[in-house]
């Protein structure tokens, strides 16, 4: 199937990892995926795309998959059918008149709005959305030797590495947390990692080198970095967010933790013990058990695109 992904193009690194990513992975099982990447920031800049885009789903007649709500706005603008929409983390977080918006052009306008978890869609209210969360690459984020990774990035074989796993000028993200939770614990053993304009590619040679990863986030759709993290059977220690619960299960060696530094700090405490005892997680097995890797959610995102494709011809 011949599919046009509508994506923003204003990040540094240009399309978003999570949407490239699912391409790469929607190729692999035969779908033919071209993009038309946004460039222009607010809601005016957004609109601006509308007639070029235009042109191109009336030269092409292909179904477009919209992601984030700004790009299903001006996809939905410019005429596309069949549209299929991905509303992310981030589009839960919108004024409540937006989402209101967003809600009437799913009910009138997309073909199939797929969402990232149940708390996404309890959260919209909207009965038929599909529940679809980002798969992760098991090829990518595999378990590694964690010494030759430490030894690649320069880090002491002799500590404890934890890795907030994002930016902390975030805030969203919630890195004060983390630092509160390492004052209390005042262990010099332990090390803190977070990403500072870090490329994507390196993601799993952090993943490999750290002891435990943290998720402090205040809100999350369906982290990536969870899923991530259990593929390649690291150790976690995270809020109480979107759909982690869900994901890790009965997973031992994953702790959730509330937003009080001194609880998360004594998660932290029973994650080393955790590292000390039994080493790593079994998360890549919890992956493949809810079938989260990237081929299995691709097929089902194929599947949905084939509805979206025969509802429209039912129509017409």
């Amino acid at each position: 199937m011949n599919v046009l992904f509508v994506c923003s193009g204003n990040s540094k690194n240009g399309i978003s990892p999570i949407i490239q990513n699912q391409a790469e992975s929607l190729k692999q099982i035969g779908c033919i995926i071209d993009f038309y990447t946004i460039n222009g920031r607010g809601l005016l800049g957004y609109l601006a795309n509308v007639p070029k885009l235009k042109r191109i789903i009336q030269k092409k007649k292909i179904l477009v998959h919209a992601h984030y709500s700004f790009s299903a706005l001006v996809a939905t603008l410019a005429g596309a059918k069949p549209l299929v929409v991905s509303l992310m983390g981030s589009d839960l977080h919108m004024q409540r008149w937006y989402k209101w918006l967003l809600r009437k052009f799913s009910k009138s306008c997309w073909d199939i709005t797929i969402v990232k978890s149940k708390g996404m869609k309890d959260s919209f209210e909207l009965d038929d959305v599909i529940v679809i969360p980002n798969g992760v690459d098991l090829t990518r984020f595999t378990v590694s030797d964690k010494k030759v990774a430490r030894c690649r990035l320069g880090w002491s074989a002799e500590k404890t590495h934890l890795l907030f796993a994002a930016d902390p000028c975030r805030y969203e993200k919630n890195y004060n947390l983390a630092v509160n939770a390492l004052k209390i614990l005042d262990d010099p053993n332990i090390e803190l990692h977070f990403l500072d304009n870090v490329e994507p590619v390196l993601m799993p040679l952090l993943y490999g080198a750290s002891d435990i990863v943290l998720l402090c986030s205040f809100r999350e759709g369906s982290p990536n970095v969870i899923k991530e993290a259990l593929a390649c059977n690291c150790l976690i220690v995270s809020t109480d967010v979107g759909d982690v619960r869900w994901v890790f299960g009965n997973t031992e060696g994953c702790y959730i933790a509330s937003f009080d530094p001194h609880e998360f700090a004594a998660k932290i405490k029973m994650a080393i013990s955790f590292l000390h005892e039994k080493g790593r997680t079994e998360g890549r097995q919890r992956i493949l058990q809810l079938g989260l890797d990237a081929v299995s959610i691709a097929k089902r995102i194929s599947q949905v695109y084939t509805i979206a494709a025969g509802s429209n011809l039912n129509h017409t």
